[in-house]
């Protein structure tokens, strides 16, 4: 799968214009990656739906805008946004800022993810790392290492998708460059499998 560029801007092209072609690119996008990945994004929420109903949490991870997608997704299920909808413990691994200079400092950066996972993570568990290359060393090894705790790998990446797609369960890949487009099919995808989670368990469909 080649990724996708953005379209160049035209010479005199103007304000209007450019808000146009943008958000033209963001929906061609987000149309090419769900028509791709649906079968598997039912999947996925269905064997989230049944680890959520067995017990068992989600663990999420990311660097900068990667990281708020991640809190995103977790205070979706921590605080559902729709009333009567259940809560489902989700923690996004180092949003605590003392915690992740601690271990940058006294160990390394590209090992703050794994440290936290093998501490709050057990079998059975779900993992997301979602980033925009599939790249990131501190995510590859806390997915290799979640893999060997028997925790379910989920990977959200764009560009080819780097390593994710040789270490997770699940990896969905938005075929871009522009880290832009692939950070808004991520803010979707946030929702969409939210809800589908929800509804697998027997939640009505109101979105």
């Amino acid at each position: 799968m080649t990724p996708l560029a953005e379209t160049a801007a035209t010479p005199n092209e103007s304000f209007r214009d450019k808000i146009l072609r943008k958000c033209g690119e963001s929906v061609e996008m987000k149309e090419k990656f769900f028509t791709k990945y649906a079968e598997q994004i039912e999947a996925l929420s269905r064997e989230m739906a049944g680890r959520f109903a067995q017990g068992h949490k989600l663990l999420t991870m990311g660097n900068g805008g990667s990281l708020c997608d991640a809190l995103h997704f977790a205070v979706e299920f921590t605080h559902p946004i729709i009333e009567k909808r259940a809560a489902f413990p989700a923690v996004s691994l180092m949003t605590d800022i003392a915690t992740m200079t601690a271990v940058g400092n006294d160990s390394d950066f590209s090992h703050i993810f794994v440290d936290q996972l093998r501490l709050l993570g057990n079998a059975g568990d779900m993992v997301l790392a979602v980033s925009t290359s599939g790249k990131s060393p501190n995510e590859i090894y806390a997915l290799e290492a979640a893999r060997e705790r028997q925790m379910l790998t989920i990977a959200w990446a764009g560009k080819d998708g780097g390593r994710f797609p040789d270490i997770a369960d699940y990896c969905f890949i938005v075929p871009s460059y522009s880290i832009h487009r692939i950070q808004e099919v991520h803010a979707t995808l946030v929702h969409v499998l939210w809800d589908l989670i929800h509804i697998a368990l027997g939640a009505e469909d109101v979105i």
